[in-house]
């Protein structure tokens, strides 16, 4: 058996940390979109579809990650869908940000003050023009920050993905552990890689909701 030195280990580790980033990214770019469908539903003037997707919402950030990731691999497998680690791992992680996406929007647009709904509609804005001209140019600017933030949160939870067999940084870890029991070290770059991908993320959001504080 080939015997591997820390560089290997190391260089390994952050060669696997891409499938992180990609799971990452697209999960937050696709559950960004349906978040945004999301919160537009529960911001509904219509009764029905604002319980509808609160129902949603409430469901998905009111269980863990980790039974969402296998509820996607292994139950979407009993009804005869078949999906591979890595569409199932997606389909998770996008359903995990849409939720608590369109939460962070939901409560940005709802703490716009209600003259600046009526401002509108004072000049014969309709609903869809209040909220595209009015109100969500304001609720951006707040939103923007959280949004940021919550982009790590994405990250750290790609690492669950490793229970449905996806090959990430998490479970590459365990698998270069497997090989070199080496685990203290193994999982101690590990955390220095996650730490090192999330922290800017963090600081830079702390440092946007200054800048965009009023």
């Amino acid at each position: 058996m080939r015997d591997f030195s820390y560089i290997d280990i190391i260089m390994a580790l952050i060669w696997a940390a891409r499938w992180t980033l990609l799971l990452s990214v697209v999960a937050f770019v696709c559950g960004g979109i349906a978040g945004f469908l999301l919160m537009l539903l529960r911001i509904s003037p219509l009764t029905p579809l604002r319980y509808v997707s609160r129902g949603v919402a409430e469901i998905i950030q009111g269980t863990p990650l980790l039974i969402q990731f296998l509820l996607a691999f292994f139950g979407l497998s009993i009804l005869g869908i078949e999906l591979s680690p890595w569409t199932s791992a997606t389909l998770a992680l996008t359903a995990f940000t849409s939720a608590f996406l369109s939460d962070i929007w939901r409560g940005a647009v709802e703490s716009i003050p209600v003259g600046q709904w009526e401002a509108a509609r004072a000049m014969s804005f309709n609903y869809f023009q209040q909220l595209g001209l009015v109100i969500l140019p304001q609720a951006v600017r707040l939103s923007i920050a959280p949004t940021v933030g919550f982009l790590a949160q994405v990250i750290k939870g790609t690492s669950l993905a490793s229970a449905i067999g996806f090959v990430e940084l998490a479970r590459s870890a365990t698998n270069i552990t497997n090989v070199t029991f080496e685990p203290f070290f193994v999982y101690l770059v590990t955390a220095v890689i996650y730490f090192a991908i999330c922290f800017p993320i963090s600081v830079f959001s702390r440092r946007l909701e200054k800048s965009l504080a009023y």
